[in-house]
């Protein structure tokens, strides 16, 4: 027999192979089975006494302990609930397409859908809001280099004015502008820089119409913003590209 040969029939080489085999596969299992910690079971649309899970089943629970004296999560949760859905399908067979009942913009349809998170900021290592306004952020301005948006009209799609910019909001994580603080009316609502074209005749938003900015979610607290509320916030920006006007939501062609 060869070296590393057992038997005339199987070697070393021939046993790692079969091993590491075997690993593959149970690290297969193992991450399919992490990865169903939120979001399973699956709602079946069909009948919601089935319980869409597949191969392999859910993990045990897991406690994490969150940061800061955040308390602590179990995952997975099967009694998880959402929000009530304002939308109906289109005909009676399972996947078919969901259409609005109300004002799809502030009630989670399509791409103004969110997610459920805490009603608490995201925080910096230190413990302390990560995104705050630049007024009470010490240490953080706007460079000379760039154009300052405070004071500047905020135009909709349609050109209309739908507020004016009074403040920004920074990322204390890291060095850049979040959101934009808007007064719209004598309310006060945030703007997500992403959404916004700054230029020398004020703040572009593509997304809504002027009058349109009445309607985004507001925050609890006037110097801070939830994980609950930048979803919502988001959402309601992210909806308009098409349900902000009725042209938007049909055909080309």
């Amino acid at each position: 027999m060869t070296t590393g040969a057992i038997t005339g029939y199987i070697d070393v080489a021939q046993l790692v192979l079969y091993a590491f085999w075997i690993f593959f596969i149970g690290l297969v299992i193992y991450l399919r089975k992490e990865d169903k910690r939120e979001g399973y079971p699956l709602e079946n649309e069909g009948s919601s006494r089935v319980r869409v899970v597949g191969f392999p089943g859910l993990p045990e629970p897991k406690t994490f302990v969150l940061p800061h004296g955040g308390g602590t999560r179990v995952v997975p949760r099967v009694d998880a609930k959402g929000y009530d859905l304002a939308a109906k399908p289109t005909s009676p067979y399972p996947g078919s397409p969901l259409h609005p009942t109300g004002n799809p913009m502030v009630d989670g349809v399509g791409p103004g859908a969110w997610a459920i998170r805490p009603e608490v900021p995201d925080l910096t290592h230190e413990g302390t809001p990560r995104i705050i306004p630049m007024r009470i952020a010490a240490g953080y301005s706007i460079a000379s280099q760039d154009p300052n948006p405070i004071g500047m009209p905020v135009l909709g799609a349609d050109g209309v004015q739908g507020g004016t910019v009074v403040d920004v909001w920074v990322d204390q994580g890291e060095p850049q502008i979040r959101y934009l603080e808007l007064d719209a009316n004598g309310r006060r609502i945030l703007l997500p820089i992403t959404l916004a074209r700054i230029g020398k005749n004020g703040v572009q938003v593509k997304s809504i119409l002027g009058s349109q900015f009445a309607n985004v979610p507001g925050l609890s607290n006037p110097e801070q913003i939830t994980l609950q509320e930048e979803d919502r916030v988001t959402a309601y920006y992210g909806s308009g590209h098409l349900y902000a006007t009725p042209d938007r939501s049909e055909p080309l062609l």
